[in-house]
């Protein structure tokens, strides 16, 4: 354990982010995978928005990397153009 002050503290909040992000990255799995999973048309269009919405989100927090996030979209597109 640190002695100092201001490292305890660093530890403390840093403790808390990676709960937090822990949670986003968490519902972003999930939102992708039911925006591929869904079946129906009108579902299927909101589950993708859904999950778009979260990945720029999650990028714009840091939680994920704005190339990362860009990446799974395009990614999510073209699954869904497929389908």
């Amino acid at each position: 354990m640190a002695n100092i002050k201001s490292q305890i503290k660093r530890i403390k909040t840093n403790n808390a982010r990676a709960a937090r992000n822990k949670g986003v990255r968490s519902e972003l799995k999930t939102r992708v995978k039911t925006a591929i999973a869904t079946t129906g048309q009108d579902e299927h269009d909101e589950a993708v928005v859904a999950a778009v919405r979260r990945l720029d989100q999650a990028a714009s927090k840091g939680v994920i990397h704005k190339n990362q996030a860009a990446r799974r979209k395009s990614r999510i597109m073209k699954k869904a153009a497929a389908s």
